[in-house]
């Protein structure tokens, strides 16, 4: 006899299959059961009454009687010309910016340094992951930082900032060795 479909054999092994699984899926819940049998029991407890809030009593201070909101305060009319002289150090706008010039000095990290005929370079590690050789004289920074001194531990520069009264001041700064 030929039958179509599904041969015996196939059926029965499907079918314990099938059986195993759901079986497989069963679980003693009775731990669970009882753990929730004994939360229940459990007695109810008083729920605490809420506070009561006193009523705040405002403080008036003696002397005081000038509104903080009052805008004649807050905006007051700002000088016709800054106070102060400007700085005398020039900035040269058209010199040609260094590959180092375009990071904050922050970002930069001096990983080294070495002397090759006579003259001392450092390593600087930049935010990309490069790594660049400077000597006294290049340029770093986004404040037209001009190295002054390379000494194995540190790079030394000088950087050019806006001072308070429209010009600009020189000062100095560092990078330490990074280890």
């Amino acid at each position: 006899m030929v039958t179509r479909g599904v041969s015996l054999p196939w059926f029965v092994i499907l079918t314990a299959a099938v059986v195993l699984t759901l079986t497989g899926c069963q679980r003693d819940t009775s731990d669970l059961e009882q753990y929730i049998d004994d939360v229940m029991a459990r007695p109810g407890g008083d729920i605490e009454p809420m506070p009561t809030v006193e009523p705040h009593e405002p403080f008036l201070y003696p002397g005081h009687e000038r509104s903080p909101f009052d805008s004649t305060v807050i905006a007051r009319p700002l000088p016709a010309e800054p106070v102060g002289i400007p700085g005398e150090v020039d900035v040269d706008f058209d010199r040609p910016r260094e590959p180092l010039e375009s990071f904050p000095l922050d970002s930069l990290r001096m990983v080294g340094s070495l002397e090759q005929e006579g003259v001392r370079y450092a390593l600087v590690r930049t935010p990309d992951r490069t790594i660049q050789s400077v000597t006294a004289g290049n340029h770093m920074g986004q404040n037209f930082g001009r190295i002054t001194e390379i000494t194995p531990r540190s790079i030394r520069l000088v950087e050019v900032v806006p001072d308070a009264f429209g010009g600009y001041m020189e000062r100095e700064n560092s990078i330490a060795l990074t280890e």
